[in-house]
């Protein structure tokens, strides 16, 4: 029998199947919602968000928007930490201006964190926070749900498909892609809003004062990027600060100008890093800065589409939203490839070890291997004797980014220069999660696993180090993409990147002969 006195979940426009309750813990009456802010970072296109208002509208409770920053995540840095800061200075900004209280809060030093949430949620009605199927966020939420005396409640606000609708995880894009074909449709009529925080009219919320003296709001410096300010943290200073910034509006801001100015050569030029067309959105959508809505949104817009143009296969075959060319290149990677990722990652809790690839990678890898390898400190220096390989590592040390094609090759050659393929994994795991933007994500693990085998199928003949899975070359590379001035900008001097037939056509121009 229910309980009288439970309170009903409020009116709501987010999917049943987005939202979850972690723990049987009451919703009390009285006390502040409180939506604790982990990966969604962002104020606006967030189902987390849209929930917690909704109860807080059904309450008549203030509204606190609790978004933390630890110290001692596994590979915190100075390019990490930078990044999910200005986020967290966007959404300041963008809360001040409603009935919002905005609580960003930067741990000092490991374990000072450690009781706010449970302080908060002492004082709460209940406590809403996002979905987020890898890294070290689904422990947190689980042991959250264990200690909170309210009800937490998990919204998963990850992409266009709820990861409860999905039946489990899909071994190939192909069979991923026929699924959406059938079942995508219904999740295209219900995204979140835009700006959940207009028109918005709640009681103001107020911190109590023993836990803004125990927990203050993160420096103002801090938040603004003072160098010195960040300096201070416990964190590693090695991995610098890259000239890209995140947060909601620089989020933006990339979507708009890749829409503008770089989709309609998306899909011809994706793969040639000299083409510049890439949408250099992964790391807004791997902080949560930037939905997966918002994106296909803007996309969809741009293209003048609308749902009825979606194709009626159901045959698995790539081109079926229904736009141009290249928006249905971009479409196929955010959706079908980033969503495969987080299904995986989400019926998988392995998805991030070695144990996790096909019976027939592993297999093959193992029978296989040869032992030898290159060190791990010369890999991560890019001191082998691979020119395009050490300008790819070149530019993730530097930038915190991998073109996306390059990214493959890069796994690769890892695979082929590690002593196992275990060995393979760890580093890869390691150089990605330490120095991109976008790593620590079930789309990056899709793509560090698939260079050992996972979502592709075996590949003949069998080749040395990678038996049956497939093989890639740097020389091959080179013959087909277009990386001159890629090489120049991250590569030794005087390295070519130009393709062997460009070379040769502009030799004989030179010589009078074309």
């Amino acid at each position: 029998m229910n309980d009288p006195d439970e309170l009903a979940p409020p009116d709501t426009r987010v999917d049943a199947l987005r939202v979850r309750a972690a723990n049987a813990r009451p919703v009390r009456r009285d006390g502040p919602v409180v939506y604790w802010m982990i990966a969604a970072r962002r104020a606006g296109w967030s189902f987390g968000l849209e929930r917690a208002i909704e109860w807080a509208r059904a309450l008549g409770r203030p509204l606190i928007v609790l978004e933390a920053l630890r110290v001692a995540y596994p590979w915190a840095s100075d390019r990490l930490h930078r990044f999910v800061l200005d986020g967290m200075a966007d959404n300041a900004t963008a809360l001040e201006r409603a009935p919002v209280l905005h609580h960003p809060y930067v741990e000092p030093e490991p374990g000072r964190g450690r009781g706010l949430l449970v302080a908060l949620a002492e004082r709460a009605a209940l406590v809403v926070t996002d979905e987020f199927p890898s890294f070290f966020l689904p422990r947190m939420v689980s042991a959250a749900a264990r200690v909170l005396p309210v009800r937490l409640e998990v919204v998963d606000s990850n992409g266009l498909v709820p990861l409860r609708a999905t039946p489990g995880p899909f071994a190939t894009a192909f069979a991923f892609r026929r699924w959406l074909q059938a079942n995508l449709r219904p999740h295209l009529e219900r995204f979140p809003l835009a700006d959940p925080l207009r028109g918005l009219d709640l009681p103001q919320a107020e911190l109590p004062a023993e836990i803004e003296r125990r927990w203050p709001r993160a420096d103002p410096e801090l938040l603004a990027g003072a160098p010195e300010a960040l300096a201070a943290l416990p964190i590693d200073h090695t991995v610098g600060v890259v000239p890209t910034r995140g947060g909601s509006v620089a989020g933006e801001r990339a979507l708009r100008t890749f829409v503008a100015a770089r989709l309609a050569a998306y899909g011809e030029g994706r793969n040639h890093p000299d083409a510049h067309a890439a949408s250099a959105l992964s790391p807004y959508l791997h902080f949560g800065h930037l939905s997966a809505h918002r994106a296909f949104a803007a996309v969809v817009e741009h293209e003048g589409w609308a749902p009825e143009r979606l194709s009626a296969r159901r045959d698995g075959r790539k081109g079926w939203f229904g736009v141009g060319e290249s928006a249905e290149e971009f479409l196929e990677q955010l959706v079908t490839w980033r969503e495969l990722g987080f299904v995986f990652a989400f019926h998988r809790p392995d998805h991030d070890r070695y144990a996790s690839l096909p019976d027939w990678a592993r297999a093959t890898l193992e029978a296989h291997a040869t032992g030898n390898g290159i060190a791990l400190e010369r890999l991560e220096r890019a001191e082998t004797d691979d020119a395009l390989w050490n300008a790819a590592q070149t530019e993730l040390v530097r930038e915190g980014r991998l073109h996306n094609y390059l990214r493959m090759l890069w796994g690769k050659k890892i695979l082929e220069w590690s002593p196992s393929p275990s060995e393979a994994l760890a580093r890869l795991i390691h150089l990605n999660n330490k120095y991109a933007l976008d790593g620590r994500d079930p789309n990056s693990y899709s793509g560090i696993f698939w260079c050992l085998g996972r979502f592709d199928r075996p590949w003949g003949p069998k080749r040395p180090v990678f038996g049956t899975v497939r093989a890639m070359s740097s020389a091959a590379a080179k013959r087909k993409l277009h990386l001159a001035q890629y090489l120049a900008r991250y590569g030794a001097s005087g390295e070519s990147g130009e393709p062997r037939e460009r070379r040769g056509r502009r030799s004989r121009q030179r010589r009078g002969e074309g």
